[in-house]
C-alpha cells in the first residue's frame, strides 16, 4: 500500500487534509471513507479499513472533516451539513483528480453523513455504512449532561470519547433539519448496512430503520460482537473484506495483468504485530507472517513458505505447459514442497518436492514429466544461486532493470 496526502478545499473554503491510501497497480476502483464523530482519519477503523481495501484493489481516500484532525476550521463552529458537503467535496476532488469514488463508506455519524451526502455524487455505485444511527439527533445522547448545559448556554465544553471539544447550541438545533429517511428512501445506489448487535452507542434499532427505509439493492451484515469503534483489528479486517467482497458486483473486477507489466513484488511491514508484512505480487496482495510460537500473529506463510510456494508453482506450470505440448493426457498435477536446513552438507539448504500428477499416462511419461519437474525456470534459478544486489532508497521507486511479468512463461517453453 502506497499512501500520500491528499488535500483539496472544503465547502467553506477551508483546507482540508486526507490520506489516500493505493494498492499496487492494478486498481480495481476508489472508495471514500467517511469517519465517525469527533474521530479523525487516523482512528483504528479508518486505518485499518483503509488498510485491508487496499489489499483487495481498491484504493481509499480518508480524511479529517472541518475541525478535525489536521484540516483548517474550528469544530466548534461545524454541523451535520457541513459535514455532508465536507464529504461531497471529497468526492468532487477525487473527480477532478481521476479517481471518482465508486464506493462511500462511512462509519457511525459519518455513516450518516455519507448517505446524506451519496445523491448527485457522479460515478457513486455502492455506499456502506458501519454503526450508524438513523435519526442523526442520536449524536446528542453523546453528551449526556452536558446537553442540558449546552443548551442553556448556547456554548459548552463537551466530553466526546474522552477529549474535550468546545461546541454551540447551532449543532443541535440545524440536526433538526434533516430527514433522514427521505434520503435513504432516495437512496438510488446499493447499499450495505453494517452493525453489531451489541452496540451500545448506536443501538441495533438503527441498522433495521436504515435497512427498511432503503429500497433495494440492500443488503445486512452483523458485526456479531465487535464495538462500536472497531478497535480490535480483526473486527476492522472482517468489515473491510465483507465491504470489498459485496462491491465487487457493483465496482466490477480489476483489470487483469498483462505481460508486459513489472514483475516487481512489494513488500512491506503493517504494524501489527512483530512480523506482519503486506505482500502485493501479481495483480494479488496478501499477508506474511511468522507463526505464534515464534513471535507473530500467525496470520499468513513465512518467508520459506513462499519460496516453496514459488517452486511448487513453477513446477505445475511447467508440467502442464509440456503435458499441452506433448498433447499427453495429464489431468492434474499436485506438488508438496519444504525446505529444510542440513548442516555439514553443501549447499546447506535443501527443498524436497514431491510430485503427483493424476491421467491416463504411461510409466515412461510419468518419468519424463518428473524429469521436466527440475528443468523448471525456479527449480534451475535455485540451483544456480543467484545475486542479491540492495539499494537504500529514500522513498518509493520502481526497480530497475526489473523482467516483465511474463518472463516466467518464455522461461518455461525455453527450459522444457
Amino acid at each position: 500500500m502506497r499512501s500520500t496526502t491528499f488535500e483539496f478545499q472544503g465547502a467553506q473554503g477551508q483546507r482540508l487534509s486526507g490520506r489516500l491510501d493505493l494498492p499496487e497497480p492494478p486498481v480495481r476502483a476508489h472508495a471514500l471513507f467517511a469517519h465517525c464523530f469527533s474521530c479523525s482519519k487516523q482512528s483504528l477503523a479508518a486505518v485499518r479499513i483503509a488498510r485491508a481495501l487496499t489489499a483487495q484493489g481498491i484504493g481509499v481516500l480518508r480524511f479529517d472533516f472541518t475541525g478535525l484532525g489536521e484540516s483548517e476550521g474550528d469544530f466548534a463552529d461545524s454541523t451535520f451539513g457541513g459535514s455532508v458537503e465536507d464529504v461531497r467535496a471529497a468526492a468532487r476532488a477525487m473527480h477532478a483528480a481521476g479517481i471518482a469514488p465508486g464506493l462511500l463508506i462511512g462509519h457511525s455519524l459519518g455513516g450518516a453523513a455519507a448517505l446524506a451526502a451519496a445523491d448527485g455524487l457522479p460515478g457513486l455505485k455502492a455506499v456502506a455504512v458501519i454503526a450508524a444511527p438513523f435519526d442523526v439527533q442520536h449524536v446528542t445522547r453523546l453528551f449526556g449532561a452536558q446537553l442540558q448545559t449546552l443548551l442553556d448556554q448556547g456554548e459548552a465544553e463537551v466530553q466526546l470519547g474522552g477529549r474535550p471539544f468546545r461546541m454551540r447550541r447551532a449543532f443541535i438545533d440545524e440536526l433538526r433539519e434533516h430527514d433522514q429517511g427521505r434520503r435513504i428512501a432516495a437512496l438510488r445506489q446499493a447499499l450495505l448496512v453494517l452493525h453489531a448487535p451489541g452496540d451500545t452507542t448506536v443501538e441495533i434499532a438503527n441498522a433495521g430503520s436504515i435497512f427498511q427505509a432503503a429500497h433495494h439493492p440492500k443488503s445486512f451484515v452483523s458485526l456479531d460482537d465487535a464495538d462500536h469503534l472497531l478497535i480490535r483489528a480483526a473486527d476492522a479486517a472482517y468489515a473491510a473484506q465483507v465491504i470489498a467482497a459485496w462491491s465487487a458486483r457493483y465496482l466490477g473486477p480489476a483489470a487483469p495483468r498483462s505481460a508486459g507489466e513489472p514483475g516487481e513484488v512489494v513488500v512491506q511491514d503493517t504494524g501489527e504485530g512483530d512480523f506482519q508484512v503486506e505482500v502485493a505480487a501479481g495483480g494479488a496482495t496478501f499477508l506474511a507472517d511468522e507463526p505464534v510460537d515464534a513471535g507473530g500473529l500467525g496470520s499468513g506463510p513465512t518467508p520459506y513458505d513462499l519460496l516453496c510456494a514459488g517452486l511448487g508453482a513453477c513446477t505445475v506450470m511447467t508440467l502442464r505447459m509440456y503435458a499441452r505440448r506433448k498433447g499427453w493426457p495429464l489431468r492434474r498435477v499436485r506438488v508438496r514442497v519444504g525446505h529444510a536446513r542440513h548442516a555439514g552438507e553443501s549447499p546447506p539448504d535443501v527443498f524436497m518436492r514431491h510430485v503427483e500428477v493424476q491421467g491416463e499416462l504411461a510409466d515412461d511419461q510419468r518419468q519424463r514429466l518428473l524429469e521436466i519437474a527440475g528443468q523448471c525456470p525456479v527449480h534451475r534459478s535455485l540451483e544456480r544461486g543467484a545475486q542479491v544486489r540492495t539499494q537504500a532508497v529514500l522513498a518509493s521507486q520502481a526497480l530497475q532493470g526489473v523482467e516483465e511479468a511474463g518472463q516466467h512463461a518464455l522461461d518455461m517453453e525455453a527450459d522444457s
